[in-house]
């Protein structure tokens, strides 16, 4: 009996002729010698040849069928690729497209986030405590903008070593330091410096906290006065009154918080053009371009009695430095670098007080009005003085309701100052 399978016999000849003639059994050798692998995502096929001849049965092939087209069951546009959104095999180029397109809108949101939470922080800060809704009998509002900048002598939060280090005194209490108008308008800004000991008309009011009227008595007094009387809403109405002009906010800010943001921007670069000392402010500075630190710049502005016109010299200083100041702060090395623009902006809105009014939007057109006032078509200017009484500035006033008109109709101004 024949141990070999069918087909097969212990002849070596006869083995070589069944290579050449194929073989005899049901199904090929190959078929019988190794298993089949079926390739992965083709039809499963049948081992037998003879299958396709099957009634009813159609492969495919005579179709033009590619395995692996979207009638297949998968890949992209009919060649076999990936869907899409399909994970990278390896290998695979990255789409580029798509992750700039990611980045892109991550950072559209992280700077809108940003901006938003800066925008609250900044308005929460704000003390909105000026309520110019308590001033009465108001001018006709003109054209631009017209805000009222105050700096009071507010030892508020200041230490004792504080106040010695910057020469404030520890008087109680706080009175106007400086006081300007700021003009935003289509001609340029203009900047007034009102001089403290002005000779103005005290006039009728009501008390800012007793909400009493108090008639007008015709008293003439220092500008100043007006503020240390009943604040800032009656320093508002007396400006008002004296002028004609029509204040649409105001602004204040203590010594501390100017000291402050002096510091937070790295001090302030000023050219001096002649040396001058006063002990009362703790000025003490040669002639020359030099940059003033939060302490310096204090003592600068409040400098009057080392100079022969005295309050006048003052407010020229004061416009001087102001400009500076808002000039150096508003830079991109400023507002785009978060380590300098938080703190400056901290600095000054801790003690920054305003009307109930004013926004963000207001603080930042007057601020960068302020920076234009010694470039382009900016103007400084004290207000125009024709003498003075019992030590009192006196007003001219025909060339103040000449520059009031000029300001209401946003005209350039012409009217000179001292």
């Amino acid at each position: 009996m024949n141990d070999w399978p069918d087909g097969w016999t212990g002849d070596r000849r006869e083995r070589s002729n069944r290579y050449g003639r194929g073989s005899a059994g049901a199904q090929p050798e190959g078929a019988r010698a190794m298993p089949h692998v079926q390739p992965r995502g083709v039809p499963q096929q049948s081992q037998g040849y003879d299958r396709g001849h099957e009634p009813g049965y159609d492969s495919g092939y005579n179709t033009g069928q590619v395995y692996g087209s979207p009638a297949g069951g998968g890949g992209r546009d009919g060649y076999g690729g990936p869907p899409p959104g399909a994970p990278r095999g390896p290998g695979q180029a990255p789409d580029w497209r798509r992750r700039i397109k990611v980045g892109a809108l991550t950072l559209v949101v992280v700077i809108l986030a940003v901006s938003i939470g800066t925008y609250f922080w900044a308005d929460g800060k704000l003390k909105r405590e000026v309520d110019l809704s308590k001033v009465i009998e108001r001018p006709e509002s003109g054209d631009g903008t017209n805000y009222l900048i105050v700096g009071s002598d507010s030892r508020e939060g200041m230490s004792a070593e504080e106040k010695k280090k910057l020469h404030t005194g520890s008087a109680e209490g706080k009175r106007t330091d400086s006081m300007m108008i700021l003009h935003d308008g289509s001609n340029g800004p203009t900047l007034i410096s009102l001089p403290r000991d002005s000779n103005v008309t005290i006039p009728s009011f009501v008390g800012s906290e007793s909400g009493k009227t108090f008639p007008s008595t015709g008293r003439q007094t220092k500008l100043n006065a007006a503020y240390a009387e009943d604040g800032p809403e009656l320093l508002v109405r007396t400006v008002e009154f004296n002028t004609g002009l029509h204040i649409d906010h105001y602004v204040e800010i203590g010594f501390a918080g100017f000291a402050n943001i002096v510091d937070a921007i790295g001090g302030v670069e000023l050219d001096i053009p002649k040396a001058f000392k006063d002990k009362k402010s703790g000025a003490d500075f040669q002639a020359g371009t030099q940059t003033l630190d939060g302490e310096q710049a204090l003592a600068f502005v409040r400098t009057r009695y080392a100079f022969a016109n005295s309050d006048l010299d003052r407010t020229k200083n004061q416009q001087k430095f102001l400009a500076a100041l808002a000039a150096q702060t508003a830079t991109p090395g400023t507002i785009l670098n978060p380590f300098a623009f938080y703190p400056t902006m901290g600095a000054g809105l801790d003690t920054l007080i305003v009307d109930k009014d004013m926004s963000l939007w207001s603080l930042g057109q007057m601020f960068f009005a302020m920076k234009g006032v010694t470039g382009g078509d900016g103007t400084s200017m004290n207000m125009p003085i024709s003498g003075s009484v019992g030590g009192n500035l006196l007003w001219d006033k025909a060339k103040v309701k000449e520059l009031v008109n000029q300001l209401n109709n946003d005209e350039k101004v012409t009217v000179s100052g001292n």
